[in-house]
């Protein structure tokens, strides 16, 4: 996971320009998110369970059809009736805790700097709940993250239980440190960000220090030596 990818290529694997956040069926099979855990990020979109789980919250009103989408309560249908994205992705999730469906299939990226993305898995929509946020109703999602891949893209090869979401802050000052390249080779292609010491080994995802930018063959190799 958490592997590094631009603009064109993000567009290459989901064949598609994606400029919503929230993106229900946009391909056969799987819906998109585009997330960010910073603090001056537009929604509040939350980490837990040490990486595994993501709570993603809904999105406001178009500005079409709001004077002030931040302060009214994040819409469930469109004023012709029909189901925002909102709607779509609760009735989704409820629908799977009564059994009635599979659950939906979510890849989630993040935007890292103009022109750059992380991928940062596929995860599966586990539930979904309404909260009172500053005196308005927001939508808050609950997705757990698999072990699923996707054609097209090179990932890391890290153990499986390493495979834990970085918070954004994390990633931009990772990304800034290293210089958008591969600490031991310099390269600018195929890069992830790297936990230098394994979830499972007592390292961490919150921590710049524990975290590197590595090329896909420097990751391989570093794998490789993991005990």
């Amino acid at each position: 996971m958490n592997t590094i990818i631009s603009y064109h290529e993000l567009v290459g694997i989901e064949k598609q320009n994606l400029q919503r956040g929230m993106n229900y069926r946009c391909s056969k099979g799987h819906s998109v998110f585009l997330m960010s855990t910073r603090t001056n990020a537009p929604y509040d979109d939350e980490i837990a369970a040490d990486g595994r789980i993501l709570i993603y919250e809904g999105h406001d009103s178009d500005k079409r059809y709001s004077e002030n989408p931040k302060k009214d309560d994040q819409p469930r249908f469109f004023p012709s009736g029909k189901l925002t994205d909102n709607g779509k992705f609760e009735k989704a999730a409820l629908d799977f805790k009564n059994n009635k469906r599979e659950a939906e299939i979510v890849r989630v990226y993040e935007k890292i700097k103009d022109g750059i993305w992380s991928f940062n898995g596929v995860f599966k929509l586990m539930d979904s709940y309404q909260k009172q946020v500053e005196g308005r109703t927001v939508f808050k999602f609950i997705l757990q993250l698999t072990d699923e891949k996707i054609e097209g893209l090179k990932e890391a090869k890290e153990l499986k239980e390493d495979a834990r979401l970085i918070p954004s802050e994390v990633k931009a000052q990772v990304w800034k440190r290293d210089k958008g390249m591969c600490v031991q080779c310099g390269s600018k292609e195929h890069l992830h960000f790297d936990h230098i010491l394994p979830y499972s080994k007592g390292g961490t995802s919150r921590d710049v220090r524990n975290i590197q930018l590595l090329c896909a063959k420097h990751n391989l190799q570093k794998s490789d030596k993991i005990i």
